[in-house]
């Protein structure tokens, strides 16, 4: 497992260079990177379907980019989609081809529905604290305004 992490890391790394991002901002979207693929192991271990591993990783990885962005007061995409690198289901886009090629339609619907639907609980997790998080800073916003009208 510490093998996975390390190499998690270091995806999350080259992507980050590729991506032009720099500093501290690299640093720790490497972190939230080996962190989402920690919470994906974990959550595999503990029995989780595969599917609701992702989405657990994606939730876990999408709450520490919204913390960091605010601790670096960076945008949370820059830390976001360099971390969700390591969880981007790319062997399943593999292979769904790879049966497509093959012409063995039944491996590549159940491999590409597989894929979809990983992509799917990425985004919603992404979507799910992304909004609660909006909807907090809004209250706490409107709450501190109608005490300034007092």
């Amino acid at each position: 497992m510490i093998k996975e992490i390390i190499f998690a890391f270091l995806a999350t790394l080259g992507f980050g260079i590729t991506f032009e991002i720099r500093g501290k901002k690299l640093f720790f979207s490497c972190i939230v990177g080996s962190i989402g693929w920690v919470s994906y192991i974990l959550s595999l271990k503990l029995g989780y379907s595969l599917i609701l591993s992702y989405f657990i990783a994606s939730i876990i990885l999408t709450i520490c980019s919204e913390i960091l962005a605010r601790v670096l007061k960076t945008p949370v995409t820059s830390i976001l989609i360099n971390g969700l690198i390591p969880l981007v289901p790319g062997g399943g886009i593999y292979y769904t081809m790879y049966f497509i090629l093959q012409k063995n339609m039944e491996q590549a619907l159940f491999k590409g529905a597989e894929t979809f639907l990983i992509a799917g609980a990425l985004s919603f997790g992404i979507v799910v604290v992304s909004s609660l998080v909006r909807i907090a800073e809004t209250g706490r916003k409107n709450r501190y305004f109608r005490s300034l009208k007092n």
